[in-house]
């Protein structure tokens, strides 16, 4: 029994052997990396291939990274998997290119710093054949973030042949941008396995600074059997592995089938791959500059900027082709040719055709023409300019009754790099040598001198007395503009420029090319421009025929030193069915600083006549570069029909766009949005630029509305910039400021040249929105903030005393001094400091600093800031509201040196409609080495909150703050109400009112940064306590996976007090006594997750009262909030009112004399006088409204009912 068991068990484990060895055939090592699915459920066999699966895509977000290695041969530069982390990085992208978060993968290389150049090189796993249409789509980054120079071969890509010979492929333009750019990598057919290698070669750099991402391998797989079995279509030839391709394929020069088929049997074409000589043609030439036969190993192999990298025949640096670029020395001249023999006459039926392969790269490629030379030189075909690292394929029919001959013409610009390259020349039966001579054939008529500078040329300004130098730039509205356009597609589809003498009708369409690549058909301008503001493309498309979906259609703008941009319109599907069915379309272009192009790019799905793309009526308007079209409000704007003197930079990473129903103009309106949490924004910042404004006689006001929204908003930072390029920030704000609009006025310094304002939105994360509205630019000073950073302005402080205050960023501090300033919690930030030094302050002595003159008001405002006080003795610190008539008053006072941390401090402020200034005092006490500092002064329209009271939330976060230390916490916790939330899934009402309209804070979760993360709300510091009891209501619905701590922060360390990860709605209550013996914080710790919220609501702490109501602590010392302030503004109001009361019976009483009985109705218009009118407003997003008089400035009616300084 036990031995049938034991055959049995052998039996059975060697079926699943048998099984499990046949059961994936697919993985066979030769199947393995080949383009093609063969493990049909899940693609296994392409997995790890530098690709994954059946979208041949790599995205880097696994640890695997698709099978690439580095191989970098010293490790201290080389490639490595990055993630863009929690903050925004001084080097590398703001984020991969495929998720666009901070938790998505890229590959990015290492910070170096050599004397020597090192190379870093990532290496695919082995690849096997690939097809002659094979390409790899990627997005690449180049940023020089350190200044020192990318130097000339920053990133480079080449293949790895089985013979360990290597060829270059891609070189992209060495250009510093701090965004992902997009970029083709043109393998073509490899006949033998191989690698990719992608190298970056640098002396100084840091890290991330050269990066990849997304790669897709497209249109690799050799040609496929038919479906079914069935032999190959009409117009196609079979080849041996039984594959079909196209009949324009066979004999061309090019091994499409990938085993050779097509080009074979083809004895009556003649072949020149130049691997054994010249063949037939002729390198003789009248010009200086010679085209030379060579390889790219003769060339170089050590500088991957120099030759074509490769042949096209055999695809490696062995392989032969003619060459010509700029010489060691000088270029003498700038063209060169060569020609073929004499060949007989052709005719229509059997012309003479040509195939060529061309290599076009780089700023040195001026063009590339062949001309027929019989009685007379003409061309036949021309190709101009650069059209990437790649071999094109180029056919060329040529039809004369005269013996003739075939001149290659190349044009070389004495520029930086490049060359132009020509391989494997075909020629069909019908180009026949010719046993006769031609006569000398008469050369054609030379040029005309161009009537302008090459810059100056299709710049969209007549320079030319006939503007000869813009009728050929691509507008059609000139005779010969639409001969502008010229075809630089390099696959199966290209345009062609239609004209009929006739009908006068002309047109560009899509049609059948002989470039071997699957890619759109593209044709473009002339280089244009620079270009203005206003500048507009406009034109007619159809997209007719029978089929449902015609096509697609776009348009790009490629920089002349950035390169290719993202389209910037697009079309898909098609206009109609007949042929008259044009669309209309226009397109801002915009500013641009350099020369560009415009390109048409278009795929037909399928090419036929019974489907068409086309273009006509192409026109430019307003695009010169000094033109600005005229803004009836000019700067000031309220974004409800357009930008007003406004436009979106091109040469930033993303736009601002416009979003109604979201504005502070009348709240269903338009305003200008950056959404930080879209998953379409890529890069890091977003700029809005004025039109450039003329230098004049006064300083100048720029008022607008903002929101800083979100757990990760970023900043927005307004600029001053010169025309020279030169920036300035006026004014900055970042972190969370609530939802709700806030009102800023920056200053703009009197300008003796032209400048330009900037509105720019940086990204520091994922899940903000950054907003803007109601611009207004003024001449004349701005009023008095109600809110100073010192961030980029004084505010109109001034310092007076023996010792003058300073207005310092911790970069600035050498030894005394805060090392970070409040607002940014860095040291690039901002505040006022007076040194207390007994040298410099002495014992005694005074430094004061004064607020601009207020205007008084009725009612209680509170005044709050933050201090820093270091060092031995640093002096006392006291804070006086001054009437402009009368005695100063106390209203906060300090003389301890309490650690080197900011402290809030405030204190109230009645001043009876007396006018008042803030004087900030500081008094010596013979200090060493010591300070007084002072940031983020806000004036709030509602009185200071006892200390302990209950915080309701409802006039925002009272005494608690977000901490923007980026080292404690990368979040903030945000103040929102059901009722103004539109992205956020929040409570459904506040815990304090029980309503929509309720305020709250919030910490929202979502999967677009790494979970975990943290946001930090800070009490003011507390006294050492026996007992405090703080008291909070919370909010985590049971979906959410964030959590809540409770600490307590004290010298640097946090104690966790309470521990809250479930708790479900609705709001809970929880009390939590907390003892200390030193000075604390207390600190609400929210940790995000992936989705859901938590909330807090209704925050209070009873300072040495604990939760039993029992008093634990004797009164302790701290900085005082002197009451005086209320006492002297009480005296002086009832001294207003008995004035008042006195005067209105005086004034009665002679009016009653005068007048007599009379009416009591009045007109309308005559009861209030709104000069003087102020109402107060519970809304958080107003303080208090003043009404000014009737100003003649063109926004007046769009701001009605516009609130003082609010922020």
């Amino acid at each position: 029994m036990i031995r049938l068991r034991s055959s049995a068990l052998v039996l059975l484990f060697a079926l699943q052997f048998a099984a499990g060895s046949w059961a994936q055939p697919c993985l066979t090592p030769e199947r393995k990396c080949d383009f093609v699915c063969d493990c049909k459920d899940d693609c296994s066999d392409e997995q790890d291939c530098g690709y994954r699966g059946k979208g041949f895509e790599c995205d880097f977000e696994d640890a695997g990274m698709c099978g690439w290695t580095d191989q970098s041969l010293n490790a201290a530069y080389r490639w490595e998997r990055l993630q863009r982390g929690v903050m925004l990085p001084d080097s590398g992208p703001s984020s991969d290119y495929t998720t666009g978060t901070a938790t998505g993968g890229f590959m990015g290389v290492t910070a170096v710093t050599r004397e020597s150049h090192l190379t870093a090189v990532l290496t695919s796993p082995e690849i096997k054949k690939s097809s002659s249409t094979c390409r790899v789509r990627l997005r690449y980054f180049l940023w020089d973030s350190g200044f020192t120079g990318l130097g000339s071969a920053p990133l480079w890509a080449s293949i790895l042949h089985q013979d360990s010979e290597e060829a270059v492929v891609w070189r992209p333009e060495a250009y510093s941008n701090r965004g992902w750019r997009e970029a083709t990598i043109f393998l073509g057919h490899i006949n033998s396995t191989f690698r990719i290698r992608l190298h970056s070669q640098r002396i100084i750099g840091r890290r991330g600074d050269v990066a990849i991402d997304q790669l897709e391998f497209l249109n690799c797989t050799l040609p496929s059997p038919p479906v079914n079995g069935t032999g190959c279509p009409a117009g196609m030839q079979k080849c041996n592995h039984e594959g079909c391709v196209e009949l324009r394929q066979v004999c061309d020069g090019t091994d499409d089938c990938g085993d050779g088929t097509d080009e074979q049997n083809c004895g009556e074409y003649q072949r020149c791959d130049f691997e054994e000589g010249l063949c037939s043609w002729d390198l003789r030439s009248i010009s200086r500059l010679k085209w030379v036969r060579t390889t790219q190993r003769d060339i170089s192999t050590s500088d991957p900027m120099k030759g074509p990298g490769r042949d096209q025949s055999t695809n490696s640096v062995s392989g032969h082709f003619l060459y010509v670029t700029v010489p060691d020395g000088v270029l003498l001249n700038d063209w060169a040719a060569f020609q073929s023999r004499p060949l007989q006459p052709t005719n229509s039926s059997n012309p003479c055709k040509m195939v060529m392969y061309t290599h076009q790269f780089g700023p040195r490629s001026g063009g590339l023409t062949v001309l027929v030379a019989d009685h007379y030189i003409y061309p036949v075909w021309e190709r101009g300019g650069s059209l990437g690292d790649l071999w094109v394929k180029a056919e060329v029919d040529i039809v004369t009754n005269s013996t003739f001959q075939i001149v290659i013409m190349a044009a070389i610009r004495n520029l930086k790099y490049g060359g132009i390259a020509i391989d494997n020349i075909v020629l069909s039966p019908g180009c026949r040598e010719s046993a006769t001579n031609n006569s000398m054939a008469k050369h054609p008529k030379s040029p005309e001198d161009p009537c302008a500078e090459p810059d100056k040329m299709c710049d969209f300004h007549a320079d030319c007395a006939g503007a000869e130098d813009e009728a050929k730039c691509g507008d059609f509205s000139y005779t010969e503009g639409s001969s502008g356009w010229t075809d630089s597609s390099v696959g199966s589809q290209g345009w062609v420029l239609h004209e009929n003498s006739t009908s006068k009708e002309e047109y560009l369409y899509v049609a059948e090319a002989p470039g071997q690549q699957l890619t759109e058909a593209q044709t473009r301008t002339p280089l244009l421009g620079p270009a203005g503001p206003a500048c507009n493309l406009s034109f007619d498309f159809a997209l007719t025929g029978n089929p449902e979906h015609i096509g697609e259609l776009s348009v790009r703008v490629i920089d002349s030193l950035l390169g290719m941009g993202p389209k910037l319109w697009e079309f898909a599907g098609k206009t109609g069915k007949e042929e008259g069915a044009w669309q209309h379309v226009e397109i801002l272009i915009g500013v641009r600083k350099h020369r560009f192009q415009l390109a048409f790019e278009a795929r037909a799905l399928k090419l036929c006549a019974c489907a068409k793309i086309k273009v006509k009526n192409v026109r430019f308007t307003s695009c010169h570069a000094d033109y600005l079209p005229s803004s009836p409000t000019g700067l000031s704007c309220n974004f409800e029909d357009g930008l007003c003197g406004w436009y979106q930079d091109n040469s930033d990473n993303f736009d601002w766009k416009e979003l109604s129903g979201m504005d502070h103009t009348i709240g269903i309106g338009r305003s200008l949005v950056v959404d930080m949490w879209s998953p379409s924004l890529r890069g890091a910042f977003g700029r809005l630029i004025s039109f450039p404004q003329l230098p004049g006689s006064t300083d100048y006001c720029l008022s607008f509305f903002f929101k800083l929204y979100g757990p990760n908003a970023g900043a927005l930072n307004v600029k001053l910039a010169d025309l020279n390029g030169y920036e300035a920030v006026l004014w900055t704000r970042s972190g969370a400021h609530d939802n709700m609009w806030h009102e800023a006025h920056s200053p703009v310094p009197q300008q003796h040249t032209r400048f330009q304002l900037i509105f720019e939105a940086v990204r520091s994360g994922f899940d903000g929105q950054v907003a803007i509205d109601d611009v207004a630019f003024l001449d004349g000073p701005c009023t008095i903030p109600r809110m100073c950073s010192f961030e980029g302005q004084l505010c109109g402080y001034r310092s007076s005393g023996k010792v003058h205050w300073l207005h310092r960023s911790g970069f600035s501090t050498s030894l005394t001094g805060p090392k970070t300033d409040h607002t940014l919690e860095s040291g690039l930030g901002f505040y006022m400091m007076v040194n207390t030094d007994a040298a410099i302050l002495p014992s005694g002595a005074t430094a004061v600093l004064t607020s601009p003159v207020r205007q008084g008001t009725s009612k209680t405002e509170c005044v709050h800031f933050w201090y820093h006080m270091g060092g031995e003795n640093p002096g006392s610190l006291t804070v006086y509201m001054k009437p402009v008539k009368g005695e100063r008053v106390k209203i906060f006072s300090n003389s301890l040196n309490q650690g080197d941390v900011w402290r809030h401090g405030n204190g109230n402020i009645t001043s009876a409609f007396v006018d008042w200034q803030l004087e900030f005092e500081v008094v010596g006490a013979g200090g060493k080495n010591s300070y007084n500092a002072v940031d983020d002064i806000v004036l709030s329209a509602h009185p200071c909150e006892d200390r302990g009271s209950r915080c309701s939330l409802e006039r925002g976060k009272c005494s608690w703050s977000n901490t923007q230390n980026v080292t404690v916490d990368t979040l903030d916790w945000e103040l929102t109400s059901q009722e103004a939330e539109q992205h956020y899934s929040i409570p459904p009402e506040d815990h304090t009112l029980g309503t929509e309209k309720g305020h709250f804070l919030f910490l929202p979760s979502s999967n677009r940064t790494a979970a975990n993360q943290k946001a930090h709300l800070l009490s003011p510091h507390l006294p050492p306590t026996k007992g405090t009891c703080l008291k909070f209501w919370a909010y985590k619905p049971q979906s959410s996976d964030c959590r809540l701590n409770v600490g307590r922060l004290s010298e640097g360390r946090l104690h966790q007090l309470l521990v809250l990860s479930e708790l479900g709605a609705p709001w809970k209550r929880f009390d939590v006594n907390i003892t200390s013996t030193e000075e604390y914080q207390i600190v609400f710790e929210g940790i995000k997750g992936a989705s859901g919220d938590v909330a807090l609501d209704d925050i209070e702490y009873t300072v040495g009262i604990n939760c039993a109501n029992q008093v634990t602590d004797s009164e302790t010392t701290s900085p005082k909030r002197d009451n005086g302030g209320n006492t002297a503004a009480l005296v002086i109001v009832v001294l207003l009112l008995i004035g008042t009361l006195i005067a209105v019976l005086v004034y009665n009483r002679r009016t009653k004399q005068r007048s007599g009985p009379s009416s009591s109705s009045i007109t309308a218009g005559e009861c209030f006088n709104n000069e003087v009118y102020e109402a107060y407003d519970s809304d958080l997003t107003q303080d208090y409204v003043t009404v000014p008089p009737a100003q003649n400035h063109p926004m007046t009616a769009a701001f009605n009912d516009v609130p003082e300084y609010t922020e």
